[in-house]
């Protein structure tokens, strides 16, 4: 494991920032933080880059389980972004690299800005750069001395689409080379699309954990939606259908008891001719909306999505799991540390 944190606590004065998480980052992984603003998620990785310490359980990473925050093993792109406006972008980035002891890096600095389509830059001053410029920047800082754990905190922000999908490649790049790394969003869409794995938090609490893939599964509606070849409707009910109802161009689909998609396909192709299939899945939005839909009074148990097991998200732990509204999750929150 790249990290490790047991009942990792960490309290600002009278305010509770993080309430006892424990994880397992698997090395090699490309894991995505997820919650709402002010949900804890940027306090958890100042632990694991001890910047602060918890007040109570224990944080280890890399193997260690204490050091300092300077560990040239890792690198951080921070939500804040912080760069020295006068300096130029090469000079910069020398800099950054000789903090890291990296010897010689005008090559890996030259490879990184043709990579991020930043030809031509060396010379301009950073104040001269726009934001998303100075955010392509910030990154090759961040990964200059080819940290063994990369930490991305809100790593697109401010970028446009083009330079989104460059900075997307460059990250799946890293991860296939070896690199750990945590992305830290609130974008749900872009944590179902990148990560292999997702922690949801909130309130200071882990309340989701598991294999991306396996999380959508365990959150199956059960139903299915087709399209049929002309956009005919279905000449008889097939016994595997229970209940259909339109959706647009498409047909929802109920299935009867616990009948497999694959059965449900056969016996439809008997009776009609499709040109869309597909089982109904919600997004890491829509389950996060799910979770924190609830206006009751207790807080629940965090729910793990194990390989093999039977527990389904939507069981009764998250049924009777206590959240606020959605809307008071979206109000703007002032929260130290996060």
């Amino acid at each position: 494991m790249a990290v490790v944190l047991e009942n990792a606590e960490k309290r600002f004065g009278q305010r509770t920032a993080v309430a006892g998480i424990s994880l397992s980052i698997p090395a090699g992984s490309l894991c995505g933080f997820i919650g709402p603003n002010g949900s804890g998620k940027t306090t958890t990785l100042r632990m694991i880059l001890r910047i602060v310490r918890p007040d109570r359980g224990k944080v280890v990473v890399l193997g260690a389980d204490s050091g300092e925050c300077a560990d040239h093993r890792v690198g951080y792109l921070p939500e804040e972004r912080g760069l020295y406006r006068r300096m130029k972008v090469r000079e910069l980035l020398r800099y950054y690299a000789a903090l890291k002891d990296v010897r010689n890096p005008d090559p890996e600095i030259t490879r990184w800005l043709r990579r991020l389509q930043a030809d031509g830059w060396d010379q301009r001053r950073i104040d001269g750069l726009s934001k998303g410029m100075c955010q392509k920047i910030q990154f090759i800082a961040a990964v200059i001395a080819r940290p063994r754990l990369l930490i991305l905190d809100e790593p697109f922000s401010g970028l446009d689409p083009v330079n989104l999908e460059l900075l997307r490649g460059a990250i799946e790049e890293l991860q296939q080379q070896g690199t750990t790394i945590i992305l830290s969003t609130h974008e749900m869409e872009t944590a179902q699309r990148m990560c292999e794995r997702v922690v949801m938090i909130y309130r200071g609490r882990k309340v989701l954990d598991g294999p991306v893939q396996q999380i959508l599964a365990q959150s199956g509606s059960g139903e299915l939606r087709v399209r049929t070849v002309g956009g005919r409707p279905l000449p008889t009910l097939p016994p595997a259908v229970a209940a259909v109802r339109q959706q647009g161009q498409y047909l929802q689909l109920l299935p009867s008891g616990s009948l497999t998609a694959a059965e449900v396909l056969r016996q439809l192709t008997a009776v009609v001719d499709l040109e869309h299939f597909e089982i109904v899945r919600p997004s890491l939005h829509e389950i996060f909306l799910r979770l924190v839909g609830d206006d009751t009074a207790a807080l629940p148990a965090p729910v793990i999505a194990e390989s093999g097991g039977r527990q389904g998200i939507r069981q009764g732990t998250l049924i009777a799991a206590a959240w606020q509204s959605v809307r008071s999750v979206f109000k703007p929150l002032i929260n130290t540390g996060n």
